[in-house]
């Protein structure tokens, strides 16, 4: 059955993230930011993998020797300028905080208090200094630390889990009807990444299941609808940038930088049309 494989996926990072939190809650701090530090490691170590497609031989006799490094530097500087004026990013980042509000359910803040006492000024406010008597203290508003947690779980394990080559080849693989090996493995991997992600990050880890569910369900359907969707080249073009993307989300883990790597997702979709242009030429 077509799809089959990413509700797999899904389950996995679903389950995952669920024993991921149960263990955080338990773990120091210190613990966590190893945990992270050391995700941070291995997502780099992926990327690095990832990128060595940019030598692949099917995307060198299709381009040229020459013409690899210039594709994924012109869908990383293509995309890059399309994401960021499309603010991907910010966009991703608000739909994190909708679904922070919406899972964790975050008391709205208390209403002030009135003052049973003293004389309030023209603009009916307390006057200066005066402290309401009989007036329970204000509790703090809820820490913005809960909420970048939860939208930087979201927003990197998302990355994590969408931008590697298994989740367009697994895709489509399965839309053409050639069975679920390959999501069946990047289940298995997904999963226990989203036990070390949620330990770390929190639930936002889980909701992230909700864009691999609709990414790797448009390449489902795009394999069902259009056969066999990308050559061995653009593939390998498209894995190279993803590489690249993925070193971005290691240098974010482990706190280096803050790279706006979803403004440069545009760049996937970039790289199979810019290996065409070169294979033309």
């Amino acid at each position: 059955m077509p799809g089959l494989g990413t509700l797999i996926n899904v389950a996995a990072i679903v389950a995952g993230a669920a024993v991921g939190m149960a263990l955080g809650g338990r773990l120091p701090d210190r613990t966590r930011q190893v945990v992270t530090d050391a995700l941070g490691l291995v997502v780099l170590l992926t990327a690095a993998l990832s990128a060595a497609s940019v030598l692949d031989p099917a995307l060198t006799a299709a381009t040229g020797s020459a013409a690899p490094t210039l594709i994924v530097l012109g869908s990383l500087l293509i995309g890059g300028i399309a994401g960021s004026l499309l603010r991907v990013e910010a966009r991703l980042e608000q739909l994190g905080e909708f679904l922070r509000r919406l899972l964790t359910r975050a008391p709205a803040p208390a209403p002030q208090p009135v003052a049973s006492s003293g004389a309030p000024d023209a603009a009916g406010a307390e006057p200066s200094g005066a402290e309401p008597s009989g007036a329970e203290p204000v509790p703090p508003a809820a820490g913005s630390g809960a909420q970048q947690r939860f939208v930087e779980g979201f927003v990197s394990s998302s990355l994590v889990f969408v931008v590697g080559p298994l989740a367009i080849l697994g895709a489509i693989s399965d839309g053409l009807g050639n069975g679920i090996d390959q999501l069946a493995l990047k289940a298995a991997l997904d999963g226990f990444a989203a036990v070390a992600f949620a330990a770390a990050l929190g639930v936002g880890v889980m909701a992230s299941a909700g864009p691999v569910l609709v990414y790797q369900g448009a390449f489902t359907v795009l394999g069902v609808v259009l056969g066999s969707f990308l050559p061995e080249a653009h593939v390998a073009a498209l894995t190279a940038t993803g590489g690249l993307l993925l070193v971005g989300v290691g240098l974010r883990l482990l706190r280096i930088r803050s790279v706006p790597v979803a403004d440069m997702l545009p760049a996937l979709f970039v790289a199979p049309v810019l290996t065409a242009v070169a294979a033309a030429l």
